[in-house]
């Protein structure tokens, strides 16, 4: 295979459905079709700092394909260009990438399979510039990585979240309230609109439509006038009221996404109880959404998407990024997602659809 006779895999950044499905559709070609060595690199670029990888056999990636989570582990705090260190108590950053590929040369990976979001692509693209063949593989629930039209993990977060709005219907309905669940996302409303729509919700707030805490109080004054007793309010943790800022549940300075947002659903619960009256209650799913068993369509979509990284490094492909593109798996140059998001454009055919059946976005 163009000179490859090893090759490392990784899981970077947050855990998503759909992991395991790559890495068994990663290793069972590579060494059945390719025979090719694979190395199992544990929680992401931390193990390849710190030099942990392990083979990986058929028995390793054996009944995975529906489990969740990871065998390898991964890690969302590691950046090799801003690795902390602690010096006599004090935290310094360093890089460390040197390191990085030391460890490349001694295991003697020929090519890295790094299956991550938008910061691991960013990572793996330095990597690539400085010589080390890396085919990504995209992977986030928030189905924010710019580039391709849908990510693995994000079908099966979409399934829990519209499943968790279904069943506060029935709450909501019973005792006459206003229910807001806040699902997760970052800066990309993708899994809010979906699930949203999916469920029903009366309202959707995304981080593309600043909302108009007026226009969501009218919106469900307007439905109780009309009998309608209750509400459903979808809500995006990065949304944000017109004018005002996200609201950020921590600020963790070591890591290279240092802002956690969270806390939106409950101001907007309290905004809504403050200015109509009614009984206005707060969930908010979290982790919930990226654990568990993955849904079928994430389980084919990885498989896919597994499957296409050994083909690309089997025509000698480098520094590609596998990505969908409608209903064809492609690639592209890795380098040109470095930096960006995947955000909802505010004219999507799907925001229109929702507001044609009545669905407010504040």
């Amino acid at each position: 295979m163009n000179g490859i006779h090893r090759i490392g895999v990784m899981t970077a950044g947050g855990d998503c459905p759909g992991l395991n499905a790559v890495i068994r559709a990663v290793t069972k070609p590579a060494l059945a079709k390719y025979n090719l060595e694979v190395m199992g690199i544990e929680d992401g670029f931390l193990g390849l700092i710190q030099d942990r990888m392990w083979r990986l056999s058929n028995e390793s990636v054996s009944n995975i394909l529906t489990a969740g989570g990871t065998i390898l582990g991964t890690n969302n705090k590691t950046d090799p260009h801003r690795f902390p260190v602690d010096v006599n108590g004090v935290t310094e950053f360093r890089d460390v990438t040197g390191q990085c590929l030391e460890n490349i040369a001694r295991n003697k990976l020929d090519a890295l399979v790094v299956i991550g979001g938008d910061g691991s692509m960013s990572i793996a693209s330095g990597l690539a510039r400085l010589g080390v063949n890396c085919i990504g593989v995209p992977k986030t629930i928030d189905n924010d990585l710019w580039g391709t039209d849908v990510t693995f993990g994000f079908a099966t977060a979409v399934s829990i979240a519209t499943d968790a709005l279904d069943r506060v219907h029935t709450t909501a309905a019973s005792h006459h309230r206003i229910i807001v669940v806040e699902v997760m996302g970052r800066n990309a409303g993708w899994i809010a609109l979906h699930s949203g729509m999916a469920s029903g919700s009366d309202v959707i707030l995304i981080p593309e439509i600043p909302y108009d805490s007026n226009v969501v109080r009218d919106f469900v004054l307007s439905r109780s006038k009309r009998g309608k007793r209750f509400s459903i309010v979808c809500v995006s943790e990065g949304a944000r009221p017109a004018g005002g800022d996200q609201v950020i549940s921590r600020v963790d300075p070591t890591s290279p996404d240092p802002v956690r947002l969270g806390g939106i659903g409950q101001k907007v619960a309290q905004d809504i109880e403050n200015a109509t009256g009614i009984e206005t209650r707060a969930i908010t799913l979290g982790h919930i959404q990226r654990g568990g068993t993955p849904v079928a369509t994430d389980r084919v979509l990885a498989t896919e998407f597994g499957n296409m990284a050994i083909e690309l490094l089997d025509a000698g492909e480098r520094g590609r990024l596998v990505v969908m593109k409608g209903r064809t798996v492609t690639h592209i140059p890795i380098e040109e997602v470095e930096g960006k998001q995947r955000f909802v454009p505010v004219d999507h055919p799907l925001v229109r659809a929702a507001r044609n059946v009545g669905t407010c976005f504040g």
